[in-house]
């Protein structure tokens, strides 16, 4: 091996040696901050959706397809409906879910284990009935315009676990109702789909997105009307919950002018909701991924109305409250999404670790220097030690010249970087001069 690259290579142990402690303290604090901050998210994450055709399934399936860009799997979990994701949100056993405002009580508790990602869009009460039905308990073809008509009817109010039930029972009571003068039940969307088309029910209600197939094939079957909420500015100022909407005329098929006529609604917000403890990043990503899903146009909404803070029932999570406001981090839109992520969520850290660092690195070239002249000053010892017994008389001078000869020989094999060579000369040349006294001795 050619003496400068064995030089060179010498050195470089040299320094990776003396900067070893410090390299190790910086593995060990970068370790203790990703540890502490623990910036990337999970891969897996549970998403609470709905039945089977609603709304809340097919949003489940483009929020999974969104994330799955990203590398995150979303693991969608059927459910009866929004109460019942409220529940499964409250039990651990999902980590996000969409939640119907007005559809369950607000705990104590919620607010510190329950967060919003923000409202995300509007659910109608869809109350379809059949016109022959309609006709037989109001005597005309006029069809129904208040709750007070369906005394007598058969109306399915849907599952438990979707919320609709309990949103109803307030609907009937504030309109002085006696729930048992209807005859309720409360089968799944599907069989009551079913049983109502067949002649079973005589009215259905759901309380969905326009985006559900059911409500996409109700409004186009013949026989099947759409109920009239006149009031529905009046039930906004009784529930706050509620939104009066209006569903235009020809906004389901133009070209077969449905509905033939404006038709007045009341309707919820759907909120995404996450539990305390999801990551940050999944927060962050299912936000964004809000934004793209609902910033379009619909029929109840202009484009870019949602998704939207608003005055929730849950506080807003900041994650969401940032992707709201500014959408995209910048880094985000120039880098990968977990390297984004990482140096987002690091970069305060990283910059504390420098600090602190940075003035314990100083110690490293004097270090370096003590390790190389060290390899050339230890010899100096028994130098000095030969001479002061020179001097003393309490040595034979050809034993200590064997000794001197022998240290000049070990002094031959120091290897040290050639800006460190004065060093070595110098030890060297003090050799020579003991080596003279003991030759006039």
């Amino acid at each position: 091996m050619p003496q400068a690259i064995r030089y060179t290579l010498l050195s470089l142990r040299d320094l990776l040696v003396s900067a070893g402690p410090f390299a190790l303290l910086s593995v060990a604090l970068l370790v203790l901050a990703y540890w502490w901050l623990d910036p990337n998210p999970p891969k897996r994450v549970t998403l609470a959706t709905g039945p089977a055709q609603s709304a809340y399934e097919e949003f489940g399936k483009r929020y999974a397809k969104a994330l799955a860009g990203n590398g995150i799997e979303v693991r969608l979990l059927p459910s009866e409906g929004s109460s019942d994701n409220l529940r499964l949100l409250r039990e651990g056993k999902a980590d996000l879910g969409f939640v119907q405002g007005g559809s369950g009580d607000v705990q104590a508790d919620d607010e510190n284990t329950l967060e919003s990602l923000g409202s995300l869009f509007l659910e109608p009460v869809w109350l379809f009935y059949r016109e022959d039905a309609a006709r037989k308990a109001t005597g005309s073809d006029a069809g129904l315009a208040s709750l007070t008509q369906l005394q007598g009817l058969r109306l399915n109010v849907g599952t438990p676990g979707s919320g609709v039930p309990s949103l109803m029972a307030k609907l009937l009571e504030v309109n002085r109702i006696d729930a048992k003068n209807i005859t309720l039940s409360q089968l799944e969307q599907t069989p009551a789909t079913v049983a109502f088309l067949g002649g079973e029910l005589d009215a259905i209600v759901f309380a969905s997105a326009p985006e559900a197939l059911m409500v996409q094939m109700l409004l186009q079957t013949p026989g099947v009307r759409l109920m009239d909420f006149p009031q529905s500015e009046a039930y906004s100022r009784r529930f706050a919950f509620l939104t009066p909407v209006v569903l235009p005329r020809g906004v389901v098929d133009l070209a077969a002018d449905v509905p033939p006529q404006n038709v007045r609604l009341v309707a919820s917000t759907t909120t995404l909701l996450a539990r305390d403890g999801t990551h940050p990043a999944l927060l962050q990503l299912f936000s964004q991924a809000a934004i793209n899903l609902h910033g379009g146009a619909g029929w109840f909404n202009r484009a870019h109305e949602f998704p939207k803070a608003g005055q929730g029932e849950f506080p807003l999570s900041p994650e969401a409250d940032r992707a709201l406001r500014n959408g995209p981090p910048l880094l985000q839109r120039y880098l990968p999404f977990w390297l984004a992520n990482l140096v987002e969520r690091m970069w305060l850290v990283l910059g504390i670790i420098i600090a602190v660092l940075l003035p314990l690195s100083r110690i490293v070239p004097p270090l370096y220097q003590f390790r190389i002249r060290s390899r050339v000053f230890r010899w100096y010892a028994q130098l000095r030690d030969i001479e002061h017994r020179l001097e003393a008389g309490t040595g034979d001078p050809q034993d200590l010249l064997r000794e001197l000869n022998n240290l000049e020989s070990r002094a031959g094999h120091i290897n040290v970087p050639l800006s460190y060579a004065d060093e070595l000369y110098a030890l060297r040349n003090n050799i020579h001069l003991v080596r003279k006294k003991l030759l006039r001795a």
